[in-house]
């Protein structure tokens, strides 16, 4: 019987602190994590009034922003610090934070080579030290922008850990996220979306085929709507579809995006899928065909939560165990039965010695 294994996950709560024109709802410059509060300080080259750092630089340009750290403990904490550039999520949500998505072949510039800071930084009690991030800017004129995330993230005690893999804990832990966006002109940069590919895989742990594409240029791509559907090759009846809505996309980023199978069994074939991408005047449109292999139907067919929680009760290793354990009683019953037997056979010898 295939066990279903349950899998759990830690979630990170990001709290986006800033808003990028209409990619992100914007949020105060300060806030309070619990243990430290942080502040953004505006450097000169800040464009507009916005809670992200937003600036304006030449090429080779080098230059340190601040980030004030305040510790509102009795202890000192020790904050970590991530730089990510920003990726896009299967629901055209944009990530700022450390994430496994792969980073697109169209990506020149990464955000995290572009800017450093400390790994750690460890805030005295009761007092406020300053987050040094040092930023060096490409050599060449560069249009378009190049951004990315700054996380920040109490660090877990000895404590803590020895006690988390002593009781295997889930432990929700939070952070926060203050963007950057870095630019060297006012030249405007249009979105431009190139596919990638169709292919079988499993979201949220249910079959799915998923479509692959990219935002190939260094802006952001915003109120997205994606509308796909995958048929049987050589066929107009459609067997799964979906749209979603409101979606964006990071500069220089790819997305996977899923259409379920509605709790069905993924079958081998050859199929072809159809995606209509929109945002505002601009327009992509694809269809290809792809490939379900019978490896692949059988490995996510055998994964599947829907397909393994309907599957209930294994009758045939239901009727084995049964017979198996039939089999054992009888061997039992047999093996009791001739010792006794055998018994009751010495002890007629002995009567029988005895008269005599």
């Amino acid at each position: 019987m295939r066990k279903l294994k349950v899998i759990c996950f830690s979630f990170i709560l990001y709290i986006t602190c800033f808003s990028i024109g209409t990619v992100a709802a914007s949020a105060a410059e300060s806030e309070d994590i619990g243990n430290f509060n942080f502040k953004m300080i505006r450097p000169e080259n800040q464009i507009g009034d916005t809670g992200y750092f937003n600036l304006k630089m030449k090429p080779s340009q080098k230059q340190t922003v601040q980030v004030e750290m305040s510790n509102i403990t009795d202890k000192e904490v020790t904050v970590e610090i991530a730089l990510n550039s920003a990726k896009t999520n299967s629901n055209g949500v944009l990530e700022f934070g450390p994430t496994v998505f792969k980073e697109d072949a169209s990506l020149k510039y990464n955000f995290k080579d572009i800017v450093k800071g400390p790994e750690t930084i460890t805030i005295p009690a009761k007092q406020k030290i300053p987050l040094n991030l040092e930023i060096t800017m490409p050599a060449d004129s560069y249009d378009g922008i190049i951004t990315g995330g700054i996380q920040m993230q109490v660090q877990k005690s000895k404590e803590q850990l020895e006690k988390e893999k002593k009781e295997k804990q889930i432990v929700n832990r939070y952070a926060y996220v203050l963007g950057m966006v870095l630019k060297e002109t006012d030249t405007e940069v249009k979105p431009e979306l190139e596919f990638s590919k169709f292919y079988p895989e499993l979201a949220n742990y249910r079959n799915a085929v998923f479509v692959n594409f990219s935002n190939v240029r260094s802006e952001f791509l915003n109120d997205m709507t994606v509308d796909m559907q995958v048929m049987k090759k050589g066929s107009d009846e459609v067997l799964y579809d979906t749209k979603k809505t409101n979606m964006r996309m990071a500069p220089n980023s790819m997305i996977d995006f899923p259409v379920e199978m509605n709790g069905e069994r993924m079958e081998p074939g050859d199929y072809t899928g159809h995606v209509l991408v929109t945002s505002g005047d601009q327009k992509w449109e694809w269809s290809n065909d792809f490939k379900i292999t019978k490896e692949d139907a059988d490995k996510y067919n055998a994964q599947d939560v829907t397909l393994v929680q309907e599957r209930g009760f294994n009758w045939l290793l239901i009727a084995l165990i049964a017979g198996g354990v039939i089999l054992v009683v009888g061997l039992v019953y047999f093996v009791v039965r001739m010792t006794l037997n055998k018994k009751a056979a010495s002890k007629k010898r002995k009567k029988k010695t005895v008269k005599k």
